[in-house]
Parts: structure tokens; sequence; C-alpha cells
């Protein structure tokens, strides 16, 4: 007897469907933009009123990515792209023009350490084993940049693992850096949406010294943590003396406006071996789920 099969699909696939429309005949009809398919007409996409069909594919297409890629969580990397590595750091104290420039390359360049931090944390993250069901956990992701952004790709790569990178669309010219692993380089238009990306599977945050966006992202996450909107991560910030220099948390307290215990929420290191040590700790008072 012949075996019954039922088909899976009778529609054909939009990528059939969008090789087929290429091979129509030309007229005036369809030569007019109305007669585009309409996930192919970049017009249409672009318009102002189609911002939420945006804003859900740029949702979706960096989940996609990282299912497709068993990434069960990441470590997630903050930090200056005006941070020089350390066989660099001479140059930009070679660009100085002015004792104010010069004062301001050598406070940069004291900071080189932190490429070299941020390369180690990089390494050890990278290092953890894939669970049960075969996904990697503590992926290096970063905002895809030079400087500690690039030393935590360069990191993953130093020990043969992937890493991830989510660079955005800026007024002046910006690449990946090289490290990135190509198919989790991912580029942004919304600066909501990639900031989301980067909390979606993290489970363990790095900030290092930084400034606007470094301050733009982590402030976003500690709110996330005090308000209760997500659950507790370790959440580092390497250089006590830099984030002490620039954020006064105890006047915070002082002035009431946010609680003592908030303060709990991060915790201060000097070392990517400290740093790790803090993650690995977190997750081994955890509670196991009922």
């Amino acid at each position: 007897m012949t075996e019954t099969r039922v088909p899976s699909r009778v529609f054909p696939r939009a990528k059939q469907d969008a090789e087929a429309a290429k091979t129509g005949i030309s007229t005036p009809q369809t030569e007019n933009p109305a007669y585009r398919l309409a996930f192919q007409d970049l017009d249409f996409l672009l318009r102002e009123d189609l911002r939420p069909v945006r804003f859900q594919l740029e949702l979706l297409k960096p989940q996609l990515l990282i299912d497709e890629a068993h990434i069960g969580s990441t470590f997630v990397f903050y930090g200056s792209a005006r941070i020089p590595e350390p066989d660099k750091a001479q140059a930009l104290l070679d660009l100085a023009t002015d004792d104010k420039s010069g004062a301001i390359a050598e406070r940069l360049v004291a900071k080189s350490k932190y490429y070299e931090m941020a390369r180690e944390l990089a390494r050890l993250a990278s290092n953890f084993p894939r669970d049960e069901s075969g996904r990697r956990h503590f992926v290096v992701c970063s905002g895809g940049g030079p400087s500690i952004m690039e030393a935590a790709n360069r990191g993953a790569t130093d020990v043969h693992a992937d890493s991830i990178g989510l660079n955005i669309v800026l007024p002046h010219e910006q690449a990946p850096n090289p490290y990135v692993t190509p198919s989790l380089s991912m580029q942004f238009h919304y600066f909501a949406l990639r900031k989301m990306h980067f909390l979606l599977h993290a489970r363990a945050l790095a900030a290092f010294p930084g400034g606007f966006g470094t301050f733009d992202e982590l402030f976003e996450l500690l709110t996330l943590i005090q308000t209760g909107k997500i659950a507790p991560i370790p959440v580092l910030l390497f250089g006590r003396e830099f984030w002490e220099r620039v954020v006064n948390f105890d006047a915070l307290v002082e002035e009431g406006v946010v609680s003592e215990r908030d303060l709990d929420i991060f915790t201060y290191v000097e070392s990517a071996a400290e740093g790790w040590q803090v993650v690995q700790r977190f997750y081994q008072e955890q509670t196991p789920p009922a």
C-alpha cells in the first residue's frame, strides 16, 4: 500500500515569491512603487508610520540570531570607547597639544590597565562550560566598538570563543571591532532596543570607567534592579577610585533619594579574577528553584 503523506505546507515561502516577483513583465503598473511586495519596499518600510513595525523587526532579528547560536546567557561589558590599549597609550600622549589636553591624556593612559582587565575577564567568562542542553552561558557581549568593548571581544577570541557586538548607527562612521564574531555582529537604529538586548540575556555585567553612554546603560540597569523590574544579577564596577570620584553614591543616600540598601546592587572590584569570583559566588549562593 502506498503511504499517505500530508505536505508540510501548501503556500510558497516568502523567499520564493520574492524571487518570482523579480521576473514579472515591465508595465506602468508593475513599475510603480505601489506594486512592490510590502516586505521588499524599503520606501514603505522607512515611512514614519511604520516605526512600530521597525521596532518589532529590531527586537526580533537579534533574538533569532542569539537563539540560533544556542546562547543561553551573556556577560555584558560596558565602558569607554576612549581608553587606549596599553600598547597605544604613548600615541595618545603624543597627540596632546597643551597642559590641559596632556593632563586628560595622562588620566586616560592611567586607565589603560582596564583594557587588559576587560580582556582577562572575558577570557574567564568565555571558558564557562555549556549546559546539559548544549547552550552557552556568560557569552561575552559588548557594544561592538573600540577600547573596552574591543578588549572584551578580544578576550573571547583569545580562547576561541564566540562573542556578541551590538553596534548602533551614529552620525559619525563606526565599524565593529575585528574581534566580534561576524554572525553575532548586529547593528541597531534604536538605542532603546539595543539597551533591551544588552539586558535580556545578561546574567552578569561589568562596567568599566566610561562617559555618558556607559552611565546611561549602567544606570538603567541599576534602576531596573532597584525597582524590581528584573531580578538582581552581579553588577561589577571596575575601579572604585574612578566611580567614587565621578559619582557620589553616598551623597544620594544622605540626601534621601536612594536607600542605603540600593548600594548593595553593585560591587566594586579591582581585577578580573576578583570580578569573576563575585559572579561565581553570586550564583553558588542562589537558592535553586522549587
